[in-house]
């Protein structure tokens, strides 16, 4: 068990690290960064290697925003396999909506709360 929350912290933390690298080295902006991440999770996904870095680092690669881009290929792929074309559309939907309506409403609490700037 000690194991699972060792890779889980290593894997997570490359991910995590390679984010900030592209803050630093490479100049991108916050949003650049956060697409260039949910696209190569995409693309590992669509590839098939994003599933095994799952079952090997657990929460590790399934917290980081990658795993967004995952998802929504997963989704679309399920989808696709059941109702062809329009599938891949309605599957990136379906699987993602919980997230993307939790991060709206608590974006939205957090808003109320607190005094936001801009």
């Amino acid at each position: 068990m000690l194991a699972m929350f060792f890779w889980a912290f290593i894997i997570g933390g490359i991910i995590c690290l390679i984010g900030q690298l592209l803050f630093d080295v490479a100049k991108l902006t916050p949003g650049h960064t956060l697409s260039l991440m949910v696209v190569i999770g995409a693309v590992l996904s669509g590839f098939g290697l994003y599933e095994p870095l799952i079952d090997f680092a657990g929460a590790g690669a399934t917290i980081p925003i990658t795993s967004f881009g995952n998802s929504l290929v997963e989704g679309a792929m399920n989808e696709a396999n059941k109702h062809g074309i329009v599938g891949v559309l309605t599957g990136m939907f379906e699987v993602t909506s919980s997230g993307i309506s939790a991060a709206i409403i608590f974006g939205f609490i957090g808003a109320l709360i607190f005094k936001p700037k801009g």
